[in-house]
């Protein structure tokens, strides 16, 4: 099987073009390639394949093999993979991801694609839709209680539910420990992504994440889009920031017109090869 990997913003996962693989079992593959030891290494697998409804479909599985619908970063370097392979030679595509349609804006430098904005879409506030077990219209900084201790949550789904944090030190958060209590919570039915977010200014924020399925990893594309609506919600920041993570960093901005939020970031070809399955 050939296979691309990948990364943006260190967010780095294994690359299969499906219009010409065959793969049967696509989440123990998924397991199998994203072992540091035993296979290639990464923070889960991406398939690219044909869609009905965009220019090409995005299917995605974390490390531990579970399905997700959406990743930022990941979305990035599809965008960048099919123009740099030749599947596409439009700048502008549609990428089907979860059932749900992202447009990419391709930015290209000498014939390869170097950056890629992505329509993140209208950011989902609504409890029943993120999900959470407690309705309402929203969950905006509101307190709940994990391990004894008391943390101030935002909950946002912008393809996949997340739960921002607030620190006044991110680098001193134990993620390890914290995330998984957060991802298996009770009023997270379905799990969730975390983020625990540091105010640097009025401009910047710097976060770090807990992938549900996954773990820390050194960055989350849809984490990033939900930290910065959160503090825009919360007024921390305006309709533009950037995202500092520890692997990159991302820009944000939300078009109150539309009410849609644009994601900017770097994708990178680490280097292709063969698997034998």
């Amino acid at each position: 099987m050939k296979f691309t990997k990948m990364q943006g913003c260190g967010n780095d996962y294994v690359y299969v073009n499906c219009f010409e693989e065959k793969i049967d079992d696509r989440p123990e593959l998924a397991r199998r390639v994203s072992n540091r030891n035993y296979g290639i290494g990464s923070d889960g697998l991406i398939c690219i394949c044909p869609s009905e409804k965009a220019d090409f479909m995005m299917d995605m599985y974390n490390l531990d093999g579970s399905h997700s619908a959406m990743c930022g970063n990941g979305i990035r370097c599809v965008g960048k993979y099919v123009y740099d392979k030749g599947l596409t030679d439009k700048t502008e595509i549609s990428v089907e991801s979860g059932g749900k349609i992202k447009k990419l804006l391709l930015n290209v430098e000498n014939g390869a694609v170097k950056t890629v904005r992505v329509d993140m879409g209208e950011p989902e506030l609504r409890t029943q839709f993120i999900p959470l077990a407690e309705h309402g219209k929203s969950f905006i900084n509101r307190s709940v209680i994990v391990v004894d201790e008391e943390y101030f949550i935002t909950a946002v789904n912008v393809g996949n539910p997340h739960a921002v944090i607030f620190v006044k030190n991110v680098d001193a958060v134990d993620v390890d420990v914290l995330g998984p209590k957060i991802e298996k919570h009770p009023l997270f039915p379905e799990g969730t992504n975390t983020e625990f977010v540091q105010l640097v200014d009025s401009n910047t924020l710097k976060m770090r994440v807990w992938e549900r399925g996954s773990g820390e990893t050194l960055a989350c594309g849809t984490g990033a889009t939900a930290s910065f609506v959160a503090a825009n919600l919360l007024g921390h920041v305006g309709d533009r920031a950037s995202v500092k993570l520890r692997g990159g960093e991302l820009l944000l901005e939300w078009d109150k017109k539309t009410n849609h939020v644009y994601m900017t970031g770097d994708a990178v070809i680490v280097f292709d090869g063969e698997l034998y399955i």
